[in-house]
């Protein structure tokens, strides 16, 4: 099996049920906070690969919730200097298995890649529903949720 380093928003529950997604198809997930983890903007870069710019952020993140970051009018250098300063706008997980890297949680690209089959029974029923759920986007958007308008600050997201 493969080991998996994740970068998550810790405290995500989507990012919690794509490592137990993970963890159950056998492989190892060393999560990092992707907040606090030091980006460079080629490093960054890397991981969104030929990627559509707009894809490479965050749909739920505060600046573009508002309508303030519109990222179908950023061009790429602007993109990752935005992210560097304001990391919640990094679309996650960011994923990297040996010297492959990825963005997002697509779990049929994942299946292909590294597998997401378990061999006990009772795991791969867990697994099939994870499957089944929007793994992609943020189940509670900005504002929505939590009811105090502070979802998505820096390491304030509890779900």
């Amino acid at each position: 099996m493969a080991r998996v380093i994740f970068y998550e928003k810790p405290g995500c529950k989507n990012n919690t049920k794509q490592k137990t997604l993970l963890t159950a198809a056998g492989h190892e997930v060393v999560a990092y906070n992707l907040l606090t983890e030091p980006w460079t903007v080629e490093r960054l870069h890397s991981f969104f690969g030929d990627r559509p710019v707009a894809e490479w952020f965050n749909r739920a993140a505060p600046r573009v919730q508002s309508g303030e970051v519109i990222p179908e009018k950023v061009d790429p250098q602007t993109a990752l200097v935005m992210m560097l300063r304001d990391p919640l706008l990094i679309r996650r997980p960011l994923i990297e298995v040996g010297d492959r890297l990825m963005v997002g949680f697509d779990a049929e690209k994942i299946d292909a890649w590294i597998g997401l089959k378990s061999k006990d029974e009772t795991l791969q029923e867990i697994m099939e529903k994870l499957k089944s759920q929007d793994l992609q986007s943020c189940s509670h958007k900005h504002g929505q949720g939590h009811g105090n308008g502070q979802d998505h600050k820096q390491g304030s997201c509890q779900h």
